[in-house]
Order: structure tokens, then C-alpha cells, then sequence
């Protein structure tokens, strides 16, 4: 990242947010990641806005500061919105003072948005990476109703394309690698000139991520290019999987993730936490992708635990996982 990067990454989320001078910011996010640095913090200094530091997440402590705050902004990823939903001061906690939540990190559930617009408050979705500085692919205000189970338009510096392994462009509905161009797009990966020419093929950033434009030119991710599972030839995308999944009320989290198979190469296996009370077993999960997915797209294995292994941005520790997995996959 360089100076002018990250200015033009903060103008996209002064945008996103309508943010004003006005604005307070409650920081929730760790300072050392471009989630917390550049999605709200940076914008809030260049528009002067002020801005409320969390010292780590609890979400007690979180739904407190808001009521001492009156923060009108914050950012949280699924995981913390998810523990504060389930938290008993939720239900009487004023979060009217808040005027958009933003998210995003990884896989969003529908619950999370809708928890929020219970109360009143718009949840925004945001799409970038370090790369960008954080802020490529947008939701705002206006949009966000209309543009439910996508992650907005492209920001206002930045060019987005959808492309096929071949790198040609593909039309409207059908996957492929999100490309980035913009002033907001890093110049070099340190000391690394092969991995820069790699990402940066044709001047535009190639993100390894998969997803789609919708006809009306916002875009859904459908996940990462590594996280692809391949069974028996045929394309399977966890997060086709973990929307089923996450409509479940007694669902508290979920991960699909391929595992290896003698027979189709690898084969999707969901792992889930659900609440205390709840009574779902293998068989009753497998039952919700009845009808609704191709039968070589449903979990071969359903795997419950008491929670899923994540990182302080709150993404699914994948080696951690797998290891979850290869243990309960043993005979």
C-alpha cells in the first residue's frame, strides 16, 4: 500500500457511509488489519469524523459502548454480530443511535443483515481485500435494501471483471475471478516482484475470489478460487451450502469444505455448531438440500461441534477444520 492507495480507498468508504464530521465511529475491528484501519478509521480521519476504540471484542462490552457512545457507525464481521444477537442484553440494548452497521470479512448470513434491520438499522456489505486497501465492492443507504444477498456495486474508483479461467470476460449470472483495477489497487507485494507480476496480470488485481454480476450490475461472491471443491468434475461452491444451512434456526454456525475421496477426488463436508437445545442430526441436516441442490452438491458427512475455529477477523481457520474433519472423518 502507498499513501495515495489508501487516500483513495478511504474516499470510497467516505461514499459507502455518507460520512460526515458528524459521524462517530465505534472501532471494533483490530487496528492491525485493513478491515479495521481502512474500512472506517482512515475515512473518519480524512472527513474528521470521530472515531471510539474498542480494546478487543466481548460482546457485552460492544453492546455497552453503544449505549455510553451513541456511536452512529461500526463495523462488525458475522461472527460478532452472531454472539451479540445471542447475547441476553441485546433485546434491551438502544442501538437506535447506529445508522448503518458494516460487514463483511467472509460469508454473511441473511441473520445478520436481518437482525439488524429488526431494530432499524441498515447493515452494509463490503467487498475488498489488503490489495485494495479494503474497499473495491460496495453497498450504501440507498441500495442496500434492493441489493439484499449481494455485496453492491463497484466503488466509485474502482473497475470490476468477472473472468473465466481463460481471462475472458463473462456475461451477466455466470462465475468466474473478480478483477480489480483502480487507484485504490496496491503497487507491489514487497520484495516479491514474481507474486506482483502474478496478481497484477494486465494491470488488473486478480483476487482468487469467485463471484458473479447480477443483472443489475451488483455482484455476489460466491467464494474463494482455493476454497472451490471438485467432485467427480463438477464445480460445487461452499457458500451454495452454507445459505441452506444458515436458514436453519438451530444453526448457529457453518462450513462446508472438501475433503478428499477415493471415488470423486473430494467431497463437500458441512461443519456446524448449533444451540444448546437443538436435536439436528446428520440426517436432519442432509434433509434441507433435499429439492433445493443437486444431490452431488450435498455434504457427504455432516460434523457438529461446539464452535468453528476463527481467526480475530473472524474467518473460518480452514487448517484448523481440516483437522476437525480428518479426526471425526476416521472409521
Amino acid at each position: 500500500m502507498c499513501s495515495s492507495d489508501l487516500a483513495w480507498s478511504a474516499r470510497n468508504s467516505v461514499v459507502m457511509h455518507a460520512m460526515t464530521s458528524h459521524d462517530r465511529i465505534l472501532m471494533v475491528l483490530p487496528m492491525f488489519h485493513a478491515g479495521g484501519f481502512n474500512i472506517q478509521t482512515l475515512p473518519a480521519l480524512l472527513v474528521g469524523a470521530t472515531v471510539i476504540l474498542q480494546d478487543g471484542f466481548a460482546a457485552d462490552s460492544v453492546l455497552r459502548q453503544i449505549t455510553v457512545y451513541q456511536p452512529t457507525l461500526t463495523g462488525l464481521v458475522p461472527a460478532q454480530i452472531l454472539a451479540m444477537v445471542a447475547h441476553s442484553d441485546w433485546p434491551e440494548t438502544d442501538v437506535s443511535c447506529l445508522r448503518n452497521i458494516t460487514t463483511g470479512s467472509t460469508f454473511v448470513p441473511d441473520s445478520c443483515i436481518e437482525a439488524w434491520a429488526e431494530r432499524g438499522v441498515t447493515a452494509l456489505q463490503v467487498y475488498g481485500a489488503t490489495e485494495t486497501c479494503a474497499v473495491a465492492i460496495h453497498q450504501n443507504g440507498e441500495n442496500a435494501a434492493a441489493t439484499t444477498g449481494s455485496v453492491g456495486y463497484a466503488a466509485e474508483c474502482c473497475d470490476i471483471r468477472i473472468v473465466a479461467e481463460d481471462s475472458h470476460e463473462v456475461p451477466a449470472g455466470e462465475r468466474g475471478e473478480i478483477l480489480v483495477k483502480g487507484s485504490n489497487v496496491f503497487k507491489e507485494y514487497w520484495r516479491n516482484p514474481s507474486a506482483t507480476a502474478d496478481s497484477l496480470r494486465g494491470g488488473w488485481f486478480h483476487t482468487g475470489d469467485i463471484g458473479f454480476q447480477r443483472p443489475d450490475g451488483s455482484y455476489v461472491i460466491s467464494g474463494r478460487r482455493a476454497d472451490l471443491i471438485i467432485s467427480g468434475g463438477e464445480n460445487i461452491y461452499p457458500a451454495e451450502l452454507q445459505v441452506i444451512l444458515m436458514e436453519h434456526p438451530e444453526i448457529i454456525e457453518a462450513a462446508v469444505i472438501g475433503f478428499p475421496d477415493d471415488r470423486w477426488g473430494e467431497v463437500p463436508v458441512a461443519v456446524i455448531a448449533t444451540a444448546k437445545d437443538s436435536r439436528l442430526d446428520q440426517a436432519g441436516v442432509q434433509a434441507l438440500f433435499k429439492d433445493r441442490l443437486a444431490r452431488f452438491k450435498r455434504p457427504k458427512r455432516v460434523i457438529i461441534v461446539d464452535k468453528l475455529p476463527r481467526n480475530t477477523m473472524g474467518k473460518v481457520g480452514k487448517f484448523e477444520l481440516c483437522q476437525q474433519i480428518s479426526k471425526n472423518m476416521k472409521p
